[in-house]
């Protein structure tokens, strides 16, 4: 989409611009302390002016054919670039695409194309590209680059065409790396209205996993500027496959659930110098039903998938049917998408139907589930070595009351102190539940430690079976979950003091979806997964050999999500044996953004009162806590021994080199 433009004329005004000092510039640094920006001097900003931005200003067509794009480059505070970089650091690379949507067509179709040969068929395919020319300096940070083709004398002036440019500044000498920017011009040549535009998805709604979405070395980062190169009929001619945005896309996120992989044959597109991209282990983080969570409400067509369904969008996850000859469609053969809609509407009467929201609605999130709604109100008997009795209420979402003794399942629990916590108990309450008030109550067989001190936390968790589609030949039963409620109370302590919030709920939902582990019952990532994933947990329980594995949260979650950037094995037994080898997990963001997890500066260190990390399969036990955070994604010998040699009897050292103002503070080595 046409971006709103930061520079809204060719000229720069520089002459004020020039006088702008050090200390105002350094006022200026309000980068992110994760952003190696962020870490120059005044001085440093005034001369390196780090940032790109680069915009296209107007597109011009000569009556013979010639394209010319004249467009601005400035770093981030708007000041001109030289694309040389001889006035400026850093050269610029700029590279253009030039497109059109077709009046018969919904998607972008390249005028800039290559032809790919493969060396394995021999197999010659049309691909998009993008197209070389020339570029010439009319003022300082204002070029024109003339496209070295010429359109056809026949183009269509009334179609909407478009200019893609995905452009970098090269300031590795200043231990910048790569400064990244893309932008897309769309246009009507005959200088109408641009209202036929191609938005489905906004990268935006990649980011909310991807973190930044960075493909092909890290210089496409924009979807407006993919869908001008990935549309249908391009194909990679290696394998075959198509690099359609609509079909690939879908693919690469179902991975290893398509049909076709769960039948043996990997997914695979071979790109760049015959580099191969095998999708057949991605496992998508939520439920792949969930198609809000690409398709999000601010693209314009964010509904097209719901309007109009497509043989190629839906058999790209579903690539077991056969819409030639039918098999695996209940419809029979379907020779085009003309009557797709017909059967597949946006919407039926009933949930589960064949319409487009039917056959893609969670079963979680059914509107025939009551809801299941536990509130704590209060806990008595707190006192060191007391039997605590919790009063809590239970509704419907219209405030119809349940009563526990109608659940298959349902447990509170405690821990505690909430410093760190080293004492659990769960309780099973379905029977021994009783009504008190508007409510009902249950105290607890386990009492407090005697020694306990400071704040105490309860929780709650249950499920009931529920039949979706009662009385239909399509019902099936459904685990309606509860929330996770987390009440704190104070044991020794005047006033309950809630536990550190290291992450929250939200910062995982916002890749997991509706986050819902351990068969679906725990949800609540904020504070009560915390209750159970204790520093001195593991999977003894379950582990019939072998040496056990800490489930210690901090530890668990880094390693998990380091997954296959992992040198050692790592491997957790779950409930009734099941097995849990995290080393093929693939973080689809940038590991080094602690914050896209960790809530406010929780990342920091030191951390007080929190207990050693116990797991004799590591390189020494017991870990040290803010070692152990490290250590969680740094799993190799030597980082080890770096932490094993900076740890005395009495504290960690870690703070001394990584501490907030250190020079190697823990923001500024996972900078990027």
């Amino acid at each position: 989409m046409q971006r709103n433009r930061l520079l809204t004329g060719i000229f720069f005004t520089v002459v004020a611009l020039t006088l702008v000092s050090a200390a105002t510039l350094n006022r200026l640094n309000d980068y992110s302390p994760f952003d190696e920006r962020h870490y120059l001097t005044s001085e440093q900003i005034a001369f390196v002016r780090p940032g790109l931005q680069l915009d296209v200003q107007d597109v011009a067509i000569a009556d013979d054919g010639t394209v010319q794009v004249t467009f601005t480059v400035a770093d981030d505070r708007g000041l001109p670039l030289d694309l040389d970089g001889i006035f400026t650091p850093g050269p610029i690379r700029a590279r253009f695409v030039l497109a059109r949507i077709p009046a018969d067509l919904n998607h972008w179709v390249a005028y800039t194309t290559r032809l790919q040969t493969s060396p394995i068929t021999n197999d010659s395919a049309v691909q998009a590209a993008n197209g070389g020319g020339t570029f010439e300096k009319i003022a300082d940070g204002s070029y024109i680059f003339t496209f070295d083709f010429k359109l056809p004398a026949d183009y269509d002036r009334t179609a909407t065409h478009g200019v893609g440019i995905y452009s970098d500044r090269d300031l590795e000498e200043f231990g910048l790396g790569d400064q990244i920017d893309n932008d897309v011009f769309m246009f009507i040549p005959d200088g109408s209205e641009v209202t036929k535009i191609r938005d489905v998805t906004r990268t935006a709604d990649c980011n909310s996993c991807h973190d930044p979405l960075a493909i092909h070395g890290g210089f496409r980062r924009d979807v407006d500027l993919c869908v001008m190169c990935h549309y249908p009929d391009v194909i990679d001619p290696d394998t075959g496959n198509t690099v359609d945005m609509s079909v690939m896309v879908h693919k690469i996120h179902r991975g290893a659930d398509l049909p076709s992989v769960q039948a043996g044959t990997p997914y695979q597109i071979i790109g760049f110098r015959q580099s191969v991209h095998d999708y057949s282990e991605v496992i998508f983080p939520q439920d792949i039903r969930n198609c809000d969570s690409c398709h999000g409400p601010d693209a314009t067509q964010s509904m097209a998938y719901i309007l109009r369904p497509t043989r190629s969008s839906c058999g790209s996850c579903h690539d077991d049917i056969n819409f030639a000859t039918g098999e695996n469609h209940v419809g029979g053969p379907a020779m085009s998408d003309n009557f797709c809609a017909n059967c597949h509407f946006p919407e039926g009467e009933f949930e589960f139907d064949s319409s487009v929201i039917g056959a893609h609605t969670i079963p979680a999130n059914s509107r025939q589930l009551e809801g299941i709604n536990i509130e704590i109100t209060d806990v008595t008997g707190t006192g060191p070595g007391e039997n605590p009795t919790v009063f809590f209420s239970v509704q419907t979402n219209d405030g119809e009351p349940i009563a526990p003794s109608s659940f298959p399942f349902f447990n509170l629990l405690i821990a505690g102190p909430t410093d760190d916590y080293s004492f659990l108990a769960s309780e099973r309450v379905v029977e021994a539940a009783v009504p008190a008030g508007e409510g009902f109550m249950y105290t607890f067989g386990t009492p407090i430690p005697a020694d306990a001190e400071g704040t105490f936390a309860v929780g709650a968790e249950a499920f009931r079976n529920v039949p979706l589609n009662a009385g239909t030949v399509d019902e099936f039963s459904h685990r309606e979950t509860a929330e996770n409620p987390v009440f704190y109370f104070g044991v020794t302590d005047a006033e309950p003091l809630a536990r550190r919030v290291s992450v929250t709920d939200q910062n995982c939902e916002s890749c997991h979806g509706n986050l819902a582990l351990h068969g679906t019952i725990r949800h609540n990532g904020t504070d009560y997964c915390q209750m159970c994933h204790q520093v001195a947990a593991d999977d003894s329980p379950f582990r019939e050999e072998g040496t056990p594995r800490t489930i210690d949260l901090k530890f668990l979650i880094h390693r998990i999500h380091m997954g296959e950037e992992l040198t050692r094995d790592y491997t957790v037994i779950g409930f009734m044996g099941s097995v849990h080898n995290y080393n093929n997990v693939v973080y689809p963001g940038d590991l080094r953004n602690c914050v896209k997890c960790h809530e406010n500066d929780s990342y920091q260190i030191p951390s007080q009162g929190i207990l050693p990390t116990v797991d004799d399969n590591e390189f020494f036990s017991p870990i040290a806590p803010n070692s152990a955070a490290c250590l969680g994604c740094h799993d190799s010998a030597a980082a080890a021994a770096h932490a094993f040699l900076n740890i005395a009897p009495f504290a960690e050292a870690c703070a001394a080199c990584h501490g907030p103002n250190a020079e190697f503070s823990v923001a500024r080595v996972h900078s990027r």
